[in-house]
């Protein structure tokens, strides 16, 4: 049975995404891996893993600053320390943040299976970080930070246990080393547990593709010469607000010569008859990224483009056809081309270029799928899983490429694409053109001269 794509309002007639068990279930999840690492607790500054053990958002204008982090140990549930009137709010309205903790009986330097008794105390407090270093290094905000995390581990009798960490500013690593805590890579641990997706995420990250599929149904009639590509971003980009989109993080718009080599970066460039233009589309549902790529040709198409889409398209489909449980991420990138066969030195060189990652509250989780890593640390396929799968091939003709992105959910038998805009060929956008004996055929050279007779060597 398909995945079903809810309406985005709750309402009491239909059971649409239930936000508690989303809540419950990410948690759980988070505790799972907790509890199967050698770590006593998790401190988290990237905003992902914090919405992900908190089920917290204080708005995307904060993503790159580092200011809040949140807190979960083995014996207590999450605390988050938040921006100035942030924690505010998250008392009044987030109440699965005041849970009953428990207290370690134990010696402070016992391990962290000792005894302990039930206490209650809210999880949402102010704190802050030192704003990427913007705040005078004298201030102590660091040595504060390091102070209130030291409390928690001593409250729970984790003292002793290692700390893991997802991302941390110098100052603050150095101040948590000096109170005494040994800090670790606690990273893997939020990733292994984003990695597979609850039921609730597999709902918004689909409803969250389902406003890309709009997007590039506006983006198909908008295109033709003349445009800009950042105007096709203003365009999408106003469509995925008017849906209810939390947060465009970016729209990839390239087109003409700028397709070979990849830039990934829009610009102002007016697109021209005939010419390639790819686009990925990124932004967030409830949290739940895209990542979505789509290419065409505006006006006609050269053969040239057109092989390059095909080439493209059946690397795709080959990768597509082995995702089940079980496989791993070494058989879909053996079925891709190596750096050499399309232009490039080596795999780094050619990196994110045939491609695939895990997608969820970022564009870039787990699994990765590249020729660079994964043929000698291959990672298992498992059902539950969401990830995009991405390929590339330039036109012989050295101008134009096509580009071409997935999203799958691994299901028990193999896997479900819930990115749905046609893709199966090239699609040509733009205005018809007409000529004495009818329309001009959509897959032509760019230079009229070469659609004569002389042009084509007939003569």
């Amino acid at each position: 049975m398909p995945i079903a794509t809810y309406g985005t309002n709750s309402v009491d007639w239909e059971m649409r995404i239930d936000q508690d068990k989303l809540r419950r279930d990410r948690l759980a999840r988070l505790r799972a891996e907790l509890e199967r690492s050698d770590l006593g607790a998790l401190l988290a500054f990237d905003f992902a893993n914090i919405r992900y053990m908190s089920a917290t958002h204080i708005g995307t204008w904060a993503i790159d600053k580092a200011i809040r982090f949140s807190l979960i140990t083995r014996h207590s549930d999450p605390i988050v320390w938040d921006f100035g009137s942030a924690a505010r709010h998250h008392a009044l309205y987030n109440p699965w943040l005041d849970q009953t903790t428990a207290e370690s009986d134990a010696d402070p330097h016992a391990p962290h299976h000792g005894a302990v008794k039930p206490r209650l105390e809210s999880g949402a407090r102010a704190g802050i970080s030192t704003l990427r270093g913007a705040f005078n290094p004298d201030a102590g905000i660091a040595e504060g930070v390091a102070a209130k995390v030291k409390r928690e581990l001593e409250k729970f009798g984790l003292m002793g246990e290692p700390l893991g960490v997802d991302i941390v500013e110098m100052p603050i690593l150095i101040a948590l080393q000096k109170a005494g805590i040994s800090v670790v890579d606690g990273q893997q641990v939020f990733l292994t547990a984003r990695s597979i997706k609850t039921p609730e995420e597999i709902g918004l990250l689909t409803q969250a593709c389902s406003m890309v599929d709009a997007a590039y149904e506006d983006l198909y009639e908008f295109l033709k010469p003349g445009v800009k590509e950042n105007e096709t971003v203003g365009l999408v980009s106003k469509k995925l607000y008017e849906l209810g989109s939390e947060y465009v993080e970016g729209v990839n718009a390239i087109s003409g010569e700028r397709c070979s080599p990849h830039p990934h970066v829009f610009s102002d460039r007016v697109i021209r008859p005939g010419d390639p233009a790819f686009f990925d589309i990124l932004h967030s549902h409830q949290g739940y990224r895209t990542c979505y790529y789509r290419t065409f040709a505006v006006g006609s198409a050269s053969r040239a483009q057109h092989d390059a889409y095909r080439r493209a398209r059946e690397y795709m489909d080959r990768a597509i056809a082995l995702v089940k449980p079980g496989a791993t991420t070494a058989d879909i990138v053996k079925v891709w081309p190596k750096a050499e066969e399309f232009g490039f030195p080596d795999e780094e060189a050619a990196f994110a270029l045939q491609y695939g990652h895990g997608v969820g509250l970022s564009i870039w989780e787990k699994p990765i799928f590249s020729r660079l890593v994964s043929l000698d640390h291959p990672e298992e396929l498992k059902e539950g899983m969401v990830f995009a799968l991405e390929t590339y091939w330039p036109s012989s003709d050295g101008i134009g490429a096509a580009r071409i992105e997935e999203e799958v959910v691994v299901t028990a038998t193999g896997a479900e694409v819930i990115t749905k805009f046609p893709a199966e060929d090239l699609l040509v956008a733009g205005q018809r053109y007409y000529a004495i004996g009818g329309p001009l055929p959509l897959e032509r050279e760019s230079q009229s001269h070469l659609n004569t007779a002389a042009g084509r060597g007939e003569e």
